[in-house]
Formats: C-alpha cells, structure tokens, sequence
C-alpha cells in the first residue's frame, strides 16, 4: 500500500492551490482562519465562484456536469481550500442530495434540480431529524399521503441545519405504516416556499440559529417529487448517509484548526508550558492518524480493492478530534474565552472588550461541536455499527 502522492497528483494540488489563491476572497478567509461569524452571503458566493469553475459539484462524475476528479484528487481539492481558509461546502446540496437524484433520481428530476445545485444559487436542506426520530431515523413520522398526482404532507423536522436560508428541503416522509418501520419511508424534495411550510430557527448557546424546527402542515408536493420508487426511501437514506457520515470527519478542517490552535497557544503565552505542548503533540497524533485512515481509502481505492465501508469510524474520531481542539484552544485562553456577546461580536469590537480578538469567538465555537458526537448518527450507535459489522456481536 502507497500513501505517497504521485507527481500528477502533486502537481494537481498546485494547481489547486493557485486557483484558490486567486479566486478566493480574503474576507472571507480571514473569517474563516479566525473563526468569525460566516453570513449565507459569504457560503453562497464562495459556492457561485466554485459553480462557475463546475467545482461546486466537486465530486460528480463528468456526466452530470462535474470535473470528474478521482478519490484522491477529491481529496486534495478539499485539503487545499481548507487550508486556504475557504469556507466548507454547504453539503446538503452538492454532496448529500445531488448523488441520491443521479443514483435513483429521473432524467427529468437531474436535469432539474442538479443545475441550480452546480452554480450555488439554490439553497438546500435536510429534512431526516424528527422530535421523536433522531439517530433513530426509522421512527420518522411525518406523513405524505398521496392524493392524486400530489402528496399531502403533515409532520415536523427538527434540528435542520442552516434550515432559515433553504430553498428546498430533501425529506424522509412516511408513506406507509405496514410491515417494518423501514418499509414505510419515500424520499420527496419539497420547496420550501410552499404555502404550509413554516421555519422556525433555534438559537444555541453559540448565539447562531443555525439549526431549525420545520413544520409541514397540509403541504401539497407533486407526485413528480419522488425520488425513486414509494417506500424505497430508506434505502436512499442510507446511500445518503455514507457521503454525510464520511464529510463530518472532515480532517482538512482539523489539520487548519491545529495550526490555529497553536497560534492561540503561542499568544496567550501557554505553548512554552511542556504539558500542555503534550496535550496538542497528543492531538496532533491523532489527526495524522485519522488523515492515514483516509489515505488508505484512497490507496485501497486507486489499486482497485473494496475498501472498507469506515465512513461511521472516521464520523467517530473526527468528531471526537473537533471536540478535543476546541476545548485545547478554551484551555489556552483561559478566562478570556469565557465572554460570549453575541451583539457585541456582530459590533466587531467583542475582541478589544475581552483583551484578545483571537479568544472571542472561542466559547462559541466549543458549545457548537458538542454536537459533533451527536448528528450524523450518535457515535453511540456508530459502535455499535461497527461492533456488528466487523466483530459479528
């Protein structure tokens, strides 16, 4: 096995390299490298840059209008724009429902709906989560009835992320309530300027409303909508779930974030400290670990081999790491991290009122990957995946 990067794909991060360099903007990359409060206009023009190069869609095959790129060259355009500081790709659109319309979608449903996901102009979200279903999708119980050539739909989606900005709204509805819960389930696309939808954001302890409760009431969507075949959604779901599961490990973001982590240490005077220079050494161990475990995919793919499906492994330790850096940086600034005011950070002077403009965004960003461990699939319920997979128990 060859974790080393041939002379072609070196030489395709260079040129990933400068084009991000050029293309991207720097206000939005000095957010981004400090951590600083990122507006929908600052992701949708960072994704309309990327569709007019056809690398919004970064990993679709050439028919479907993508660069056709290989796992590797994937991997290393995600790499570069992290490092870089670009914001990540907002994935319901390109990376999660996209693959699901090309794999079981109609030709007139991609021809549709995968342009306006290419270009960045329509926004989408991600309708699974319920109050009573979470990590146990299989229990969702919004309703679509089907009434002639349209469905009637009634339930609630909660915890949708970035929901507030979406355009349309990919939805696991239940369509039948015979046989297994699983059997029930058909995958509709709703737009969400529909009379009956109505949003209603949830602000955390970040400050952000970032995630939604979604409410459908009578909501009429036509029968066109349905990707696939009625109560075939679950299957859908799972193919989804692999690309969401394997995104969330996210390890560019993470390697970006140590290096932050380190110019944090250093300001604050704590990086000569031997201990805690152990603790970031210990971090940064695992992040070469877990960034080994993707190049193995990638070796594994390139060479031809099934590579094991790890995409609930590398959701477990990639949370786990996000969660490790941001306590690490919390650690570093001490008492400074500890103010959070969310106006006076949207004022632009919460930094010079808490002594350091590096710490103030800090507590924020430590509330909001405590849910890291959570979405996606509780890592709970990962291991126990993968205790059944690997170790038949």
């Amino acid at each position: 096995m060859d974790l080393n990067f041939t002379a072609d794909e070196l030489a395709f991060r260079s040129e990933i390299r400068a084009w991000v360099a050029a293309n991207l903007p720097k206000e939005i990359s000095h957010k981004v490298h400090n951590a600083l409060r990122l507006t929908k206009s600052d992701m949708q023009a960072w994704a309309r840059i990327l569709g007019k190069k056809g690398w919004h869609g970064y990993a679709w095959p050439k028919p479907f209008g993508g660069p056709g790129w290989n796992s590797t060259q994937r991997h290393l355009f995600e790499e570069e724009c992290a490092l870089a500081g670009a914001p990540r790709i907002v994935p319901f659109g390109p990376v999660m429902v996209a693959p699901v319309i090309m794999a079981f979608g109609t030709p007139e449903q991609q021809q549709r709906f995968l342009p306006g996901i290419m270009s960045g102009e329509v926004w989408w979200s991600q309708g699974y989560s319920e109050p009573g279903a979470g990590s146990d999708l299989a229990s969702v119980k919004t309703r679509a009835v089907r009434e002639g050539d349209k469905y009637i739909v009634n339930g609630q989606k909660a915890w949708t992320t970035l929901g507030q900005h979406g355009d349309w709204i990919f939805c696991l509805v239940r369509t039948s309530t015979e046989g297994k819960p699983q059997t029930g389930i058909s995958f509709l696309l709703i737009d969400m300027k529909s009379p009956g939808v109505t949003v209603r954001p949830v602000r955390l302890l970040d400050g952000e409303p970032e995630v939604n409760e979604v409410f459908f009431d009578d909501v009429q969507v036509p029968a066109e909508n349905l990707v696939g075949e009625e109560n075939k959604g679950w299957t859908y779901a799972k193919f989804l779930l692999a690309h969401e599961r394997t995104g969330i490990a996210d390890v560019n973001r993470s390697k970006r974030e140590l290096e932050r982590l380190k110019r944090i240490a250093k300001a604050e005077g704590v990086y000569e400290d031997a201990r805690f220079r152990d603790e970031i050494a210990t971090l940064e161990v695992d992040v070469v670990a877990l960034e080994m475990m993707v190049l193995r995919v990638l070796a594994a793919e390139k060479s031809g081999k099934q590579p094991l499906d790890i995409a609930g492994l590398l959701k477990i330790r990639g949370s786990e790491i996000q969660q490790r850096y941001t306590e690490l940086m919390m650690l570093a600034a001490g008492p400074y991290s500890v103010p959070f005011v969310y106006e006076a950070m949207e004022a632009g002077w919460q930094g010079d009122f808490v002594g350091a403009a590096h710490c103030a965004p800090l507590a924020g960003q430590y509330f909001n990957t405590r849910k890291t461990t959570i979405y996606g699939g509780s890592n709970e319920v990962q291991r126990g995946i993968i205790a059944q997979s690997l170790l038949g128990v």
